[in-house]
């Protein structure tokens, strides 16, 4: 029975532990640029016993981004502040990992602290692309155009070019960013896609943007890394996007070399009520984790040691992925290992010895 301290190998990948940092968007990036916020922001999550640290969600385009100060890496001056970061996050211990993303008809939009909502063109945004040209609503209210299939193969050869980068810049993880509403997971949700052609309608049609650049990107990115998928696994809402759809999807991705499915769940539509509550994601990675029989990691709420380990000892999850309670304490696998009874299983920093 594995606990949240035993190693998890995939691929010629070893984590030191089931304890990962959940990808974050900061908004601090210039142009796309990591700069110094970065590097400690991930940084000291590694230092803080983190197996595996994914950076923030990463423009494949420019127009990809979610807000202006968005990372990116469609552009090769965005790898070497990358590959600075990993650098640091490899020399302690952890595994530096990239969520590449397309935001759809979410982009274009200004900093959470800024209002998060649409800018207009003449005010420093730009114009949203999406399977179908309807809005999301609310403070989000452009309507995107509508991708042609030149223009889906457009995207999806960003994402190749955006895998070919990450590897550059030292990644030894990549997640495809395929849910909360952004491109991906607009083509999934049939509440969002309204296509008429191969990319809309029937369940096969919906997922082919999806599968196409899986296959796309596996064949550029080393067979020996992990390739994973975050997905929203229910919409939250009758006829939407389900855990049953889910759950198909993972086992077509299990067969296009996808390794694990990051299992959160929402956003493809404004006023949902979702079921909010410790853990409350967690049942999502069990069933396809039992179900498709591939690794999953669970989120959402995981707060607390004993429950993030309970999650990994039932087999509801290979391992954790925990966000905001990593900004609260970016030492809490050292706290967790105390908690458990595992401390010598987070070794600390000799600068930081004399603390623990």
């Amino acid at each position: 029975m594995s606990h949240l301290f035993d190693a998890l190998r995939i691929k010629d990948i070893t984590l030191r532990n089931r304890i990962g940092v959940s990808p974050m968007c900061q908004y601090s990036s210039d142009d796309g640029v990591a700069n110094d916020w970065h590097l400690v922001h991930l940084g000291s999550r590694a230092v803080g016993g983190a197996s595996l640290v994914i950076a923030e969600a990463t423009a494949v385009v420019a127009e990809g981004r979610i807000s202006p100060g968005d990372a990116g890496i469609w552009a090769d001056k965005h790898v070497e502040p990358l590959a600075r970061i990993n650098r640091f996050v490899k020399a302690h211990g952890a595994v530096p990992g990239l969520q590449i993303a397309h935001a759809g008809r979410k982009a274009s939009a200004s900093r959470p602290w800024e209002g998060d909502a649409h800018l207009a063109d003449d005010a420093g945004g730009w114009p949203t692309v999406a399977p179908s040209a309807v809005a999301f609503g609310g403070a989000l209210d452009k309507v995107p155009a509508a991708l042609s299939r030149e223009q889906i193969r457009g995207v999806q050869q960003a994402f190749v070019a955006a895998a070919q980068r990450a590897l550059a810049a030292g990644y030894e993880w990549l997640e495809l960013h395929g849910a909360h509403g952004y491109l991906a997971h607009e083509f999934l949700s049939p509440l969002v896609n309204a296509r008429t052609d191969e990319y809309g309608g029937s369940f096969e049609n919906r997922i082919r943007f999806v599968v196409e650049m899986t296959r796309a990107v596996r064949a550029v990115w080393p067979e020996r890394l992990p390739y994973a998928v975050r997905l929203s696994c229910t919409d939250w809402v009758e006829g939407g996007w389900d855990i049953e759809q889910s759950i198909e999807l993972a086992r077509r991705l299990k067969a296009e070399g996808v390794d694990l499915i990051d299992c959160s769940s929402g956003g493809a539509v404004p006023r949902v009520k979702i079921p909010v509550g410790p853990g409350y994601q967690v049942s999502l990675a069990e069933r396809i984790r039992r179900e498709a029989a591939i690794a999953t990691a669970a989120v959402g709420m995981i707060t607390e040691p004993a429950q993030a380990d309970e999650i990994v000892r039932a087999g509801k999850a290979d391992m954790v992925l925990l966000a905001r309670e990593m900004l609260r304490d970016p030492y809490w696998p050292w706290h967790a290992a105390k908690a458990l009874g595992h401390r010598d299983a987070i070794k600390p920093p000799v600068q930081y010895e004399r603390a623990f």
